[in-house]
């Protein structure tokens, strides 16, 4: 067995405390295995605090927002708007009116391709313009701006990659131009965990007067967050990547931006007044958040907010940057085995894909699973990604904060056990 690095045996996060929030990690699947839970770039498990939070939210508290003056709506109210507090707090936002709650990081981003679609000059996307993405998107940040462009008439623009599962950026100039209105791309990848260079991208976008927004749903979970120093315009995130609820996602964006833009989507709390023949609207945020909003996720993603900064972002980061450097030096001593994407921890996540011979990955899960071991297959919302590199789909491992070095050698003998089963 590979040696462990010196950082992870320190690691105070491998204390077993820490495992016992959350309660799936006790679970014992078949054959009386327990569960090996490395899914959590697709979902994260919860910690006691955050499902207690969601309860106690529902048994004491649960009311419309805003607008009751009865007890228990003030209390909801109180709770919603405090959680917009702590999210902004955990990002770094300048104003808390700049935080959105959305349902999941793809409706945040659907929101912002949309305001452009609507906006006037000088943020409008048209048929005079280009939307520049990259090949290694989930579909969550290719498919709006396809639509947008089909909407418009704009051209969609987008870099490579290289063998080693990073950015192309040897032609920056040419895809980044005055035509140019809007660059997204994620920080970190879900497939080929690639960290993109944020600098270099916002800095060539800001030269030609783009705006700027980052997919940062495998990055808030992982690592610290500060929308100030990406110097992005918007930045989208999920709940249920970083032990929040599903159902609740985040759009950050500036403010002078969320004050010029158009809204979305149309309905109650997103107004100020209303007639028959016109309406205005409220101020940002709630200019963006028609209708009932998530409020028990919110509170729950309030709830996880205040568990990962208890446990300190900084603290999550090392022990997953050492929890990655030992499972790719063991992954790569697996005969057959290929990883998809950078071979080393340094510039990644925590989520490795990979092959295994000419197994398919759905069989490599499926035996897996027999073992306890429980992983992510396919092509993971980012098939260009498997069409760049001529692979069907892959097997997906991820970690997180309750991810230990025991877990990683059952992945490792569970893959001999896939070899042996395939012969």
């Amino acid at each position: 067995m590979t040696q462990l690095p010196g950082l992870l045996t320190q690691s105070a996060l491998l204390d077993e405390a820490i495992r016992k929030d959350f309660p799936l990690l006790d679970r014992v699947v078949h054959d009386g295995k327990k569960i090996v839970y490395l899914d959590s770039a697709a979902t994260s498990q919860k910690p006691r605090q955050v499902l207690d939070a969601l309860n106690e939210y529902y048994e004491r508290h649960n009311a419309n927002v805003h607008r009751g003056v009865y007890l228990v709506a003030e209390e909801a109210t109180a709770l919603y708007e405090g959680a917009r507090d702590k999210v902004a707090r955990f990002i770094n936002a300048p104003s808390r009116d700049e935080v959105i709650f959305t349902k999941n990081a793809s409706e945040s981003l659907n929101l912002v391709a949309n305001m452009l679609g609507w906006a006037d000059e000088p943020y409008r996307v048209d048929n005079e313009t280009e939307i520049v993405i990259t090949e290694m998107e989930h579909h969550s940040n290719i498919v709006p701006w396809q639509l947008l462009a089909q909407r418009t008439g704009a051209k969609l623009r987008w870099f490579g990659l290289t063998d080693d599962g990073r950015l192309d950026l040897s032609n920056i100039d040419e895809i980044i131009t005055e035509k140019t209105k809007i660059v997204s791309f994620t920080l970190v990848s879900n497939l080929l965990g690639t960290h993109n260079p944020v600098e270099a991208i916002v800095r060539r976008a800001q030269q030609v007067g783009a705006l700027v927004c980052i997919d940062a749903s495998q990055a808030a979970p992982h690592m610290p967050l500060d929308v100030q120093a990406l110097q992005a315009d918007f930045v989208a995130f999920t709940g249920h990547k970083m032990c929040g609820p599903t159902g609740i996602g985040v759009l950050w964006g500036r403010q002078e931006l969320l004050e010029d833009l158009p809204p979305f989507l149309g309905g109650g709390e997103m107004i100020e007044t209303v007639s028959m023949h016109s309406s205005t609207y409220a101020p940002a945020p709630h200019k963006f958040e028609a209708g009932t909003p998530p409020i028990a996720q919110a509170v729950g993603l309030g709830a996880a907010v205040d568990y990962l900064s208890a446990i300190g972002m900084d603290k999550i980061a090392a022990h997953e940057h050492a929890i990655t450097e030992y499972a790719v030096k063991r992954l790569l001593e697996v005969p057959d085995l290929r990883i998809i994407g950078p071979t080393t921890a340094e510039d990644r996540g925590a989520a490795i894909s990979f092959t295994l011979g000419d197994i398919h990955p759905h069989d490599v899960g499926q035996v897996l699973d027999e073992e306890g071991i429980a992983v992510r297959v396919g092509h993971h919302c980012a098939r260009p990604v498997c069409l760049r590199y001529g692979i069907p789909a892959t097997t997906r491992a991820s970690f997180y904060l309750y991810s230990t070095p025991a877990e990683v050698d059952a992945l490792v003998d569970g893959l001999e056990h896939v070899r042996n089963f395939f012969g």
